[in-house]
């Protein structure tokens, strides 16, 4: 249609990249396509313009793209970012190695730890000095600065990162640093840790700053390259990035602190689950995201995942918290297992099955693929089980080699000393105890009863192992959105304008420099409406919400309470300490009322306007579901294949109800039904299902 408009939402993936299309009514078009992990900009390109292509449009009525992406958490988690150089505080060269000095397992004698982003002989130091409460005791000199810069110019690094003792009560000594950097090496990228994460914790801020400097480069060629590859097929809308925080920023913005869109994808993911869920009345809820690299849980409540001020990267041992490093940025909160349709399936050392957190990725991917690949993953089990149909994966577009993937299964199998079959159910099987486990741990932390919980799935591979999950943890409801397969690119389209601040200011409650506190509010207020005037949001369509961060004096972890509008004085402290005491008793069950407070941390959030997404309905009732075909699918009950029959997703209209053993193909997914459960189709063509 010639006249009308589109939004576009696109998600890259370890594996695929997929795109979803949306009309002006609310019309929803999906494309998905194997990623091109050397130039992810290659799969963005040419997924938009095959999407366009099929529906009769080009680049000039695209008004809107909503972009997240797994390049700067890849980068870090790979370390193939920027040769980075670091500028600190005089004897604070080796904070990056010395971390916490805390072993996260102090019963492993071969602990291992990520290898640092950047090695010593790139980390100098300079003698300055600015003390806990701001004064600047030891100004840096420009003779010390030009001898640092000297040092990690000869070893020709690509970017610098500038991290100094307190400088996020004063960042005098940074900005000086930067102004010398910028009139001799102009071109040279610098992140400051004053303004990519104003918080105290020396370690945890050089960490991130460090992060954001090492994927600068690599984000500012790729942008680059996204935008002018956009521009010369003809589209002049907005470009919005999705961030780790649930929200999307502007190019220039995002560009400004890389590091913040570490978590894009899955974040992405988690609102569009918070959308459905509120579609569906149902709250709270769980999200299951499970791609072609990794699968991803959130738990969400009031329809919105929860935010945390800091995730780990880079972990050595994917369920051991300190394993990683620390990068402090609004993030989703997202629970994580290496577990993805590309994932490696082997024996370990014991000749127990064993799944991930290696993958096989797009390239080579899966035997199955036929592109190369030797090592089976478990979506050569899923097509061996029969819960994918070789002639329709990618709507046919790619053509799967099950013949491949039985001899690679037939090879494990028989050093495990089973047949192919099963070893194909035991891979299955692992991966849905391996997420059914962290989820339980994650919820038992959180006092939440899985069993009240209804369940959200979408990715690639998410639907074929999500009612398997659910039993473990006893979750009797499931919902499988219309579009399943690509989710996260839908949750880019709903994604509000939004950004961001934290500044630590760290004081006992009962004596805040409130006239402090206002000035920090006010100044992250108006770094937040520039970041949208960036976006094209006019201040008055602007909405800022703010927060702190609360713990009780003497204790380590934080509570974020929400802080009102306005002045603050000395009787918001009633406000304050009431909101912290009742989620201090809801999060631990008790509440001493002599407990003496400390504010560590002032947050500013800055959102445009809702955009809502106008999802279409699916269409009337149909004559009831039609099987498409039947397909010889593995009954673990059985121990043996059965016949089960085949739905088409797009054919079935609201009311048409389904009972399993079923499998219901889209274009881009293939939702499992066990036996004993019943799913139905909402106005939307959403799949809920109650499992038996």
């Amino acid at each position: 249609m010639p006249n009308e408009v589109y939004a576009m939402g696109i998600d890259i993936g370890g594996t695929f990249t997929d795109v979803v299309l949306m009309d002006s009514s609310g019309g929803l078009r999906i494309h998905k396509l194997l990623t091109t992990p050397s130039d992810p900009a290659v799969a963005v390109l040419q997924g938009a313009e095959e999407i366009l292509r099929k529906t009769g449009a080009d680049f000039t009525q695209l008004e809107l793209l909503v972009h997240s992406t797994t390049l700067v958490t890849n980068a870090l988690t790979e370390q193939r970012g920027a040769r980075t150089g670091l500028i600190g505080t005089a004897g604070f060269r080796d904070i990056l190695e010395m971390r916490r000095e805390h072993r996260y397992d102090i019963y492993d004698l071969f602990l291992e730890w990520p290898a640092v982003l950047v090695p010593r002989e790139l980390r100098v130091t300079i003698p300055e000095r600015v003390l806990v409460d701001g004064t600047v005791d030891i100004e840096a000199s420009t003779e010390d600065i030009d001898r640092a810069l000297a040092t990690l110019r000869e070893h020709d690094v690509q970017a610098i990162a500038v991290s100094f003792l307190h400088a996020y009560r004063n960042p005098a000594n940074e900005v000086k640093v930067a102004q010398r950097i910028r009139e001799l090496a102009p071109n040279l990228p610098v992140s400051l840790s004053h303004e990519v994460a104003p918080i105290i914790g020396e370690y945890e801020r050089t960490s991130t700053t460090v992060a954001d400097a090492y994927v600068r480069p690599i984000t500012d060629t790729y942008l680059t390259r996204m935008a002018e590859g956009l521009k010369d097929r003809g589209f002049s809308g907005h470009l919005l990035l999705m961030l780790s925080g649930g929200g999307a920023a502007s190019v220039d913005s995002a560009r400004k602190h890389p590091v913040r869109m570490v978590e894009s994808g899955p974040a992405a993911g988690a609102l569009a689950a918070g959308h459905y869920g509120e579609i569906i009345d149902a709250d709270p809820l769980i999200s299951f995201d499970m791609g072609g690299t990794t699968a991803k849980l959130c738990l969400i409540a009031d329809h919105r995942p929860a935010i945390v001020n800091t995730l780990e990267v880079a972990r050595t041992k994917r369920f051991q918290r300190g394993s990683g490093f620390p990068v402090v940025a609004p993030s989703v909160e997202l629970v994580e297992i290496g577990a993805g349709g590309g994932s490696i399936a082997r024996l370990d050392e014991l000749g127990l099955l064993k799944v991930g957190p290696e993958s096989a990725s797009a390239e080579p991917g899966p035997i199955c693929y036929g592109r190369g690949g030797t090592q089976p993953t478990v979506t050569d089990a899923n097509v061996i089980l029969g819960l994918l149909d070789p002639d329709y994966f990618l709507g046919g577009d790619l053509k799967l080699d099950v013949a491949a993937a039985r001899d690679a299964y037939e090879e494990l199998g028989k050093a495990a000393g089973m047949s192919g079959v099963d070893a194909a159910w035991g891979v299955h099987e692992v991966v849905n105890e391996s997420m059914a486990q962290a989820a339980r741990m994650h919820l038992q932390e959180r006092n939440v009863d899985p069993s009240k919980l209804a369940m959200i799935a979408f990715g690639g591979a998410g639907p074929a192992h999500a009612a398997g999950i659910a039993r473990l943890l006893g979750v009797r409801r499931l919902v499988f959105p219309i579009g399943a397969g690509a989710t996260s690119a839908l949750g880019c389209l709903i994604a509000p304008l939004s950004f961001q601040h934290v500044h630590s200011l760290v004081s006992v409650l009962d004596h805040t420099d409130w006239l402090a506190v206002n000035e920090v509010l006010r100044e992250m207020e108006e770094a937040g409406y520039a970041a949208l005037a960036d976006a094209g949001v006019h201040r008055d369509a602007v909405t800022i919400e703010r927060a702190a961060d609360i713990r009780v004096y003497g204790q380590q972890h934080e509570l974020t309470v929400r802080v009102p509008g306005g002045e603050l004085w000395a009787d918001s402290l009633i406000h304050l300490t009431q909101q912290f005491a009742e989620l201090y008793r809801r999060t631990y069950q008790h509440y001493d009322d002599n407990f003496v407070l400390e504010v560590v941390n002032w947050k500013v959030t800055a959102m445009g306007p809702a955009r809502e997404a106008l999802l279409r309905a699916a269409g009337g009732a149909t004559s009831g579901p039609t099987v498409k075909k039947r397909r010889a699918v593995f009954m673990p009950e059985l121990r043996t294949y059965a016949d089960v029959p085949v739905y088409d997703r797009y054919s079935l209209g609201e009311g048409d109800e389904i009972s399993g053993p079923a499998i219901v193909e889209e274009r881009e997914t293939s939702v499992n039904l066990p036996s004993n459960c019943v799913a139905h189709v909402d106005k939307y063509g959403d799949l809920i299902v109650e499992l038996g």
